[in-house]
């Protein structure tokens, strides 16, 4: 379960994101909404641990060493940050990423070995901007979930690909309920319509709180003529 407490970013001249709190937990679906592109870039690399927070805390289950938290989650597609290259071919992609995966490298699988394990063999040749934004998030996905460490995806923006509200939100629940029932958040700028699971708002409390005391601490006044 990942946890925000109070989470804020400082930009050069202005906050990129003020204190925000959430809980997202495992085999879940979060969909957390930021007003701007640069809000919704600053939360995901908040809350994957790739950005340092300038006050309040990100923790993965209990441990909050920020260290902990970005070894347990994977950053998707952040625009600018790390989204996939366009002159990329797909099997160049994952090569890459592949290659990039912790372990002697004599037990990395080979692209096209791994594409054909993930039924995105057909993809291969395709230049990674020409295909699908479905085939898109599921290939990235995917990707990110062949680190066995990974726990958490954070996905920034998922919503900005022409694909129905309905549709990416339903691929990433499958990812969220799939064998390893990851944690899934995801920064998007409006809640599509019709959805109906767990939901978040940046710079907000969003945790759950105990509910106010029901009785009072002290004892209504008696009537002093009650006695009389």
């Amino acid at each position: 379960m990942l946890f925000a407490d109070s989470l804020s970013i400082d930009g050069h001249h202005a906050p990129l994101l003020r204190p925000t709190s959430l809980v997202a937990p495992a085999s879940e679906l979060t969909l957390v909404t930021a007003p701007t592109q640069q809000a919704r870039t600053a939360l995901a690399l908040g809350l994957s641990g790739r950005m340092k927070p300038d006050g309040g805390s990100v923790a993965w289950e209990s441990d909050a060493d920020i260290r902990a938290v970005r070894r347990a989650s994977a950053l998707v597609d952040s625009p600018e940050i790390n989204e996939p290259e366009q002159h990329l071919r797909v099997k160049d992609l994952v090569a890459e990423d592949l290659a990039l995966l912790p372990g002697p490298f004599w037990g990395t699988v080979s692209a096209a070995r791994w594409l054909a394990s993930h039924r995105l063999d057909h993809l291969a040749n395709e230049w990674v901007d020409a295909i699908s934004p479905e085939d898109r998030l599921h290939l990235l996905a995917s990707l990110s979930l062949q680190d066995g460490n990974v726990k958490l995806l954070v996905f920034d923006s998922p919503d900005r690909h022409d694909l129905p509200g309905a549709e990416w939100t339903r691929l990433l629940r499958d990812v969220s309920t799939g064998r390893r029932q990851p944690a899934v958040v995801a920064v998007v700028q409006h809640i599509p319509d019709g959805w109906d699971g767990r939901t978040a708002a940046a710079e907000k409390d969003n945790l759950p709180r105990p509910a106010a005391e029901e009785h009072p601490d002290t004892e209504e006044p008696t009537d002093p003529q009650a006695d009389s």
